[in-house]
């Protein structure tokens, strides 16, 4: 075997994908001994990421049903992906995101004013990149793909130790600048790890009708190591992504991690899952919820009692207040300044449009 190709998952079912943990809350100790040392401290942290970055998520969604955010584009039933993926990166470890990583950026420390001020309108990008290693989030599909692997080559040629991780879905997998990120990786051998949440639905579109073959197998015909996942279990992502970014680091070829996971919202708050699935698919996934899989563990192995799921429980509402009051202090979003910032410099046409506008919001007052 190469020393650039990994071992297969001794965890992996026959269809291949990786899982540790079932919807159950079994834990397969066997396959887990020779991927991760499962401790409840590391459960408990995880569940308790997970659980905090559901209920952000929740409330979120009720600040923009309440008129307090222009979009807001849901991760419900993507936690595990997320929670267990990032916490396999080390803090220098660069993330360039989509735009539904609400868990990950939680747990590199982004606070919620930061998280939600673009969605007000309030600003274009509200956080520092560099004090979270932790790109801004970026809405048009796939494009943080090949600005990850240019970072990446950076890394590479400054001949530092850190790894690239970025964030996409299964539809941005079909846009033209993913396959030449991916491209680009190889050939350039950059120390980067493609990981898609593969959620079942480009919006409206199923995975079935956006590729033949699934994206693990596209990847290795580029030239990178790829696995699958289940992505609803959080310890075997997180396994998976840390042997991964360990044999990134030491210079393996660029790798990429297919997690299976499944959006149980929404593709925004503008979109009515309901017009194009049915609810018994929602019934058969929500048997699978990432949260309440960590939960069943927890409490099977003893690990954690009541008061623990308590305190998270607190811990998850004093998060939603802060989330409320700190949304609310933002600036409220003034449609005249998008005439002012659409160009470095106010043109004169633009000025006239602004003006005419601002007469005509004055004529209600």
């Amino acid at each position: 075997m190469s020393p650039n190709t990994a071992a297969a998952p001794a965890a992996a079912r026959a269809d291949g994908v990786l899982r540790l943990v079932d919807p159950a809350g079994e834990l397969d100790e066997r396959a887990a001994a020779g991927m991760l040392d499962v401790t409840g401290e590391l459960v408990r942290g995880l569940y308790r990421d997970m659980v905090l970055g559901r209920r952000f998520d929740q409330e979120a969604y009720s600040l923009q049903r309440q008129g307090e955010l222009g979009l807001w584009l849901m991760s419900l039933g993507q936690e595990a992906a997320q929670a267990g993926s990032i916490r396999a990166l080390r803090a220098d470890d660069r993330v360039f995101p989509s735009y539904r990583e609400h868990v990950a950026a939680l747990c590199r420390g982004i606070s919620p004013r930061e998280l939600l001020s673009q969605w007000r309108g309030a600003s274009h990008g509200s956080w520092d990149p560099e004090r979270y290693h932790f790109h801004i989030y970026s809405l048009v599909l796939a494009t943080q793909t090949l600005h990850a692997v240019g970072y990446a080559m950076g890394v590479r040629y400054d001949a530092a130790d850190s790894v690239v991780l970025t964030y996409f879905g299964d539809g941005a997998s079909s846009q033209g600048d993913a396959s030449e990120a991916l491209n680009w990786a190889a050939v350039t051998s950059a120390p980067i790890v493609f990981f898609c949440q593969n959620n079942g639905w480009a919006i409206s579109t199923p995975a079935s009708k956006q590729y033949a073959g699934p994206l693990s197998e596209r990847a290795k015909g580029f030239g990178l190591d790829a696995v699958s996942v289940d992505g609803n279990d959080v310890l075997a992502v997180h396994a998976a992504t840390r042997a991964m970014v360990e044999r990134v680091r030491a210079g393996g070829v660029p790798g990429l991690i297919e997690a299976h996971t499944y959006r149980m919202s929404g593709h925004s708050t503008s979109d009515d899952p309901k017009r194009y699935r049915d609810h018994a698919e929602l019934a058969r996934w929500e048997a699978h919820d990432p949260v309440e899989r960590v939960r069943l563990l927890l409490t099977a192995r003893g690990w954690a009692d009541e008061d623990y799921f308590a305190t998270v429980a607190s811990e998850a509402e004093e998060l939603a207040g802060r989330t409320r009051v700190e949304c609310r202090a933002l600036p409220e979003p003034s449609l005249s300044d998008t005439f002012r910032n659409t160009l470095c410099e106010e043109t004169e046409a633009l000025r006239r449009e602004r003006e005419g506008f601002e007469t005509y919001l004055e004529s209600f007052l």
